[in-house]
């Protein structure tokens, strides 16, 4: 869980969230001078044309085809990144009020405030009177409920922040109350509506064309606001199956709480839950930026630790397919542990690969020595193609070599088996056998 925020480490959080000279930048360093802004709305509606067409060109490709999409894309990042840190304070606030209850040592799902306590410490703040603060779970599921947990706050956030009177929260370095709000006017309301509207537009497409969409993860500080758009598009769409998939990105602390918390409001709504689990692909920027903004580095620390908190996520996701049914994830690696580990797993759950709830990822030109075998053997697998301007996608791709550099070693080996048979079966006079 968080840091509540009576701790140090929620003020370092808190930074993650604020805007930098080079937050936007993808390609280059944090300090880079080229940005990721776009000037305009346009710009958006034309990516969304664009992945318009990817979904397309999904459709006549591959039978139950993925296209992925970025949220940078069709949305300004600076929005992106002025709504994370709305959501943040948000879930900070809980977290505060949870420390408060003394349950600060608990993990997030399993923090349960009791209403009559919170709307005592809500009217002890000045925020609201308790009269006011009934008003909030009227029309709510949990308002027969005597206990809200974080799933539950969350759905709170829309109606409180649709209120005429601004919702104030506690300030924690001032102590005083201050605006949830403060940065999110009409433009952003009006970006919020926007970027849903294409959103809308792509998810339908793909349902008509039989493809899915895969929203692809971005940096830490964009990253709670891409999840919650994607769980408002999941919400619409996932009623039948898992046509919206999120992106996990495993190197991240918070990757577990982030995979449990999405599958257990999944599990509350009634809708599929769809994931691609994938390492992460920010490491040196993220750690450069928050030595730079004195704020904790949000990745775990080492290799392994990161390896852990992958299998752990996607164990969590496959039980849930056992009992479920109602889940998907796409094993977006390179690592022949995690697919070996995978398959192991599926074996012991009894999930087919003809269920189609489990399938593989592995870039275009990489690791086809994992890719091929498991097409072979009856598991869906896909090449994720990447496309862009030359100078832009050249730069991603040297990064996902150098990440692969290990296993380049194994292609030199299974290239020299190969070759070794192919002399053999020359020799023997039975190539084709």
């Amino acid at each position: 869980p968080s840091p509540s925020s009576s701790t140090p480490g929620a003020e370092q959080k808190e930074k993650q969230y604020r805007a930098h000279q080079g937050f936007g930048d993808h390609h280059a360093g944090v300090t880079g001078s080229h940005t990721y802004f776009y000037a305009d709305e346009a710009k958006c509606d034309q990516h969304m044309e664009t992945f318009l067409r990817c979904i397309d060109a999904s459709s006549g490709s591959s039978e139950d085809g993925f296209s992925a999409i970025k949220l940078t894309a069709l949305a300004r990042p600076q929005f992106l990144v002025r709504f994370s840190e709305v959501l943040v304070k948000w879930r900070r606030f809980f977290l505060q009020m949870a420390a408060e209850q003394g349950q600060a040592g608990r993990a997030v799902l399993e923090m349960k405030l009791e209403v009559e306590k919170l709307q005592e410490a809500l009217a002890n703040l000045g925020i609201v009177t308790k009269a006011e603060s009934q008003e909030w779970f009227v029309g709510e599921s949990l308002g027969t409920s005597s206990t809200v947990d974080l799933l539950d706050w969350n759905n709170l956030f829309d109606r409180r922040t649709k209120m005429s009177k601004p919702l104030l929260i506690p300030n924690r370095q001032t102590g005083q109350l201050e605006p949830l709000l403060s940065r999110f006017g009409e433009e952003e309301d009006l970006q919020m509506k926007r970027v849903l509207q294409r959103m809308d537009v792509l998810a339908k497409r793909a349902m008509e064309k039989g493809v899915r969409l895969m929203v692809d993860a971005e940096q830490s500080y964009f990253q709670p606001a891409i999840s919650r758009l994607t769980v408002e598009t999941q919400r619409r769409f996932n009623r039948n199956r898992a046509v919206i998939f999120n992106t996990y990105q495993c190197y991240l602390r918070e990757a577990y709480s982030n995979v449990t918390g999405d599958v257990e409001l999944s599990r509350r709504e009634g809708w599929h839950f769809g994931a691609k689990l994938v390492r992460g692909a920010y490491m040196e920027q993220e750690r450069e930026r928050a030595a730079q903004m004195g704020y904790e580095d949000p990745i775990n620390p080492t290799y392994e630790k990161t390896n852990e908190m992958y299998h752990r996520c996607l164990d969590y996701v496959l039980e849930e397919i056992k009992h479920r049914r109602k889940a998907s994830v796409m094993v977006a690696s390179h690592n022949e542990d995690t697919v070996k580990f995978t398959l192991r797993r599926m074996m012991e759950l009894g999930i087919h690969p003809s269920e189609k709830k489990v399938c593989f990822g592995q870039l275009l030109g990489m690791c086809d020595q994992i890719t091929f075998p498991l097409g072979q053997a009856g598991f869906p697998v896909y090449k994720y193609v990447p496309y862009g301007p030359v100078n832009e996608v050249l730069p991603y791709l040297s990064r996902r070599a150098q990440e692969n550099r290990g296993f380049m070693q194994r292609v030199n080996r299974e290239r020299d088996l190969l070759w070794k048979e192919v002399k053999r079966r020359l020799l023997a006079g039975n190539l084709f056998s």
